[in-house]
């Protein structure tokens, strides 16, 4: 198989499963505290929010992004592979062509850096690269395919990840707000709960008791009843849809 087409199916099999594959980075980071030293891991409330608004900062350029995206188009299909009814290249895409998977990317380092550790920090950003490179280089094929000479226009002036300028160009549609409700409240809910996990298996490995801090105890609990309530409305009315959206 030439290296391009492996390239595309080996990214086709991880976009499918792009939103759990990533929990073997919270599991290696556990098993990494087990062998730290307790004082190393151990709870510093001003750390541990810096840590948090890492994580917080990815969400808020997923808000960004999909609060301006039109329906079929930065959206979490896994199951169905790719899917786009358009290119994006206004808002952050006049910037940079993946702009959600740079979320992702502070999402998940915000729980890293929880494990403090160095050399477990550095083996996640190139696992990272190596497993988003091959995402991004599928779902680019993808787009080329489908829209042409296009999708090569657009490629030519946003970078993949880091912008190639600073020539932004005004989304073409407002920011909705129920939009990003209804797409990222599983998002905004797993970033608590990860950190919660976190958080009761340092404690385990520090006091050998299955405790909570409080501090994190109560933010989970404020993201679950949020997570509840916008899950409740967005099933059962149609208060957060949008049309094309």
């Amino acid at each position: 198989m030439a290296l391009v087409h492996e390239f595309e199916k080996t990214g086709n099999w991880l976009f499918i499963r792009r939103s759990w594959l990533p929990l073997f980075f919270v599991a290696a980071g556990i098993a990494v505290m087990f062998f730290r030293d307790g004082q190393a891991i151990g709870y510093n409330l001003w750390e541990e929010m810096v840590f948090l608004g890492v994580s917080l900062f990815g969400e808020l350029i997923r808000v960004v992004t999909v609060g301006h995206a039109p329906r079929n188009t930065s959206g979490r299909n896994t199951s169905v592979g790719q899917v786009a009814d358009v290119i994006n290249t206004t808002g952050v895409y006049s910037l940079i062509r993946h702009p959600l998977y740079v979320g992702n990317f502070f999402m998940w380092l915000g729980p890293v850096l929880f494990i403090r550790s160095g050399w477990f920090s550095l083996v996640f950003f190139l696992s990272y690269w190596i497993y988003y490179e091959r995402i991004m280089f599928a779902e680019e094929q993808f787009l080329r395919k489908k829209f042409g000479e296009a999708y090569d226009k657009w490629a030519d002036r946003a970078g993949a990840v880091i912008p190639k300028s600073i020539n932004f160009v005004k989304s073409l549609l407002p920011f909705s707000m129920k939009t990003v409700l209804h797409r990222e409240y599983n998002s905004f809910f797993n970033v608590f709960l990860v950190f919660l996990g976190l958080d009761l298996a340092r404690n385990f490995i520090v006091t050998a008791t299955l405790d909570v801090t409080p501090v994190w105890l109560w933010l989970f609990c404020g993201s679950f009843i949020l997570w509840i309530v916008i899950r409740t409305i967005w099933k059962k009315t149609s208060l957060l849809k949008v049309d094309g959206r």
